[in-house]
């Protein structure tokens, strides 16, 4: 479907746009934004929210069922269940690169309703293990291995709304995106074991069942009513040239730093607290509040970086972060549940607002490039534009995979750090180094050198 007339009646527009390919789209241009854009953008934001909200609702499940396993009669070591978390986490971060690269090549309206379907595969196969008599334990690491699904979700929801929104309201709509996904943790951390007890005795099977009406509707409504880009659509040199940019494995270790850290502490912060400080183990059923409190503060970080720099609250936030990480650590000597819980959920306050600020970092340092490549060559500045969104979105699904691997990172230096030594004093050492390190990397490739926004043409609202 082509919108030509960027003046034509907006309800018209709209209604016209509703579930076709749009060729034309101009969201920098402000009568197009405002007489059609924006209302097919936000239409295809929330409806994006929705699908990837529901691909963390069950990419976590494993972790939430996990718990009473030996309650309904199944006794894993260990060490099999540890993979049962695992596994997810590993399959999900995997998916993160090919699913950023399904948006180009099927749209966002096909790849969301068919991303959001396939998260009936693991409800169904979580329904089916946990209902049948002696199911293998192999069948449940295959449960596990396909919820990894729904941690894919994530990039490919990020890469297709990076090309609805313009560049000074991208960060918002990214940390609108993002959190809606994020806090599909803590709903399902909340919601979960309520479920499970409904009734008489322990239902496990409730814990897919109550998703998979709401999965069909979600496909449903991302096919009537979504849309897809043709300027999302791939060249023959963008994508290729944003997989070798020095940027993107910057990009990716600070998004290690938020987003790994998010994932990472959300799925630990509930044994921590039971390892840490046993007297207060009754405490780790309002774990759910960390995941919660990080997700609502993603927005939060974009809208920031909309109007201070990216990098400018990326740096403080590593620094907040080093500080927090510090508080912990003080919490554990001096045996402080307190000072311990408070500034854990300082750390999640955050992981949220850099997991906003480092996404809105990407669009920005590639259209800055782009810029002063243009300035400098001459070529066409349209053309040139449209290749560097490209690059972004493919440097979004990249540095997403990375950063939820990272996830998996922290849970591994906590389990070492317990078996080692029984205590997790050095894993939050560790972590502390690593988050000043995020600080010195922010610091020299974007706050110290002159790679300002002010010098790209028309953008001299805000720096990277």
């Amino acid at each position: 479907m082509t919108i030509k007339n960027a003046g034509r009646a907006p309800v018209e527009a709209e209604q016209a746009a509703i579930g076709r390919w749009i060729d034309h789209w101009e969201p920098e241009n402000t009568e197009f934004w405002h007489r059609t854009g924006k209302r097919v953008a936000w239409r295809n934001l929330w409806l994006s929210v929705l699908a990837e909200h529901l691909g963390f609702n069950v990419w976590t499940l494993m972790s939430i069922v996990v718990v009473s396993l030996d309650d309904v009669g199944y006794a894993f070591t260990v060490g099999q269940t540890f993979w049962l978390l695992i596994l997810p986490n590993l399959v999900g971060a995997a998916l993160r690169i090919p699913y950023t690269f399904a948006i180009p090549r099927f749209g966002g309206r096909a790849w969301t309703t068919m991303s959001a379907s396939l998260l009936l595969v693991p409800c169904a196969m979580l329904a089916g293990a946990v209902t049948a008599e002696e199911t293998p334990y192999w069948f449940f690491l295959l449960t596990a291995a396909v919820m990894g699904v729904g941690g894919g979700n994530f990039s490919s929801s990020m890469t297709n709304i990076s090309f609805f929104f313009p560049e000074h309201r991208k960060g918002l709509a990214l940390g609108i995106n993002a959190a809606g996904g994020n806090i599909g943790v803590a709903v399902s951390q909340l919601l979960v074991p309520f479920a499970i007890h409904l009734g008489t005795g322990i239902n496990l099977s409730y814990a897919a069942l109550i998703w998979m009406p709401v999965i069909v509707v979600s496909s449903a409504c991302s096919w009537f009513f979504m849309n897809s880009l043709t300027a999302a659509k791939p060249d023959n040199t963008s994508y290729r040239e944003a997989l070798t940019s020095k940027h993107t494995p910057v990009m990716a270790l600070l998004y290690v730093g938020t987003f790994g850290s998010f994932i990472g502490f959300s799925f630990a912060f509930p044994s921590l607290i039971g390892i840490a400080f046993s007297d207060f183990s009754q405490f780790a059923g309002i774990a759910f509040l960390g995941a919660l409190i990080g997700s609502v503060a993603r927005p939060i970080g974009g809208w920031l970086s909309d109007r201070m720099g990216g990098a400018r609250i990326t740096l403080w936030n590593f620094v907040g972060l080093s500080l927090g990480t510090v508080g912990v650590l003080l919490g554990v000597r001096v045996e402080s549940f307190a000072l311990f819980f408070g500034s854990f959920v300082l750390l999640f306050v955050f992981t949220g607002i850099g997991n906003g600020s480092t996404y809105r970092m990407i669009p920005l340092i590639f259209r800055t490039e782009t810029s002063e490549r243009v300035a400098r060559t001459g070529e066409d500045m349209e053309a040139a534009q449209k290749a560097a969104k490209r690059q972004a979105g493919a440097v979004v699904g990249v540095v997403g995979s990375v950063g939820a691997f990272g996830g998996v990172v922290v849970n591994l230096v906590f389990k070492f750090s317990l078996q080692a030594g029984g205590t997790v004093i050095p894993a939050l050492l560790a972590i502390l180094v690593f988050f000043l390190t995020c600080v010195l990397v922010t610091w020299w490739f974007y706050v110290r050198s002159t790679f300002a926004i002010e010098r790209a043409p028309n953008l001299s609202y805000a720096r990277i």
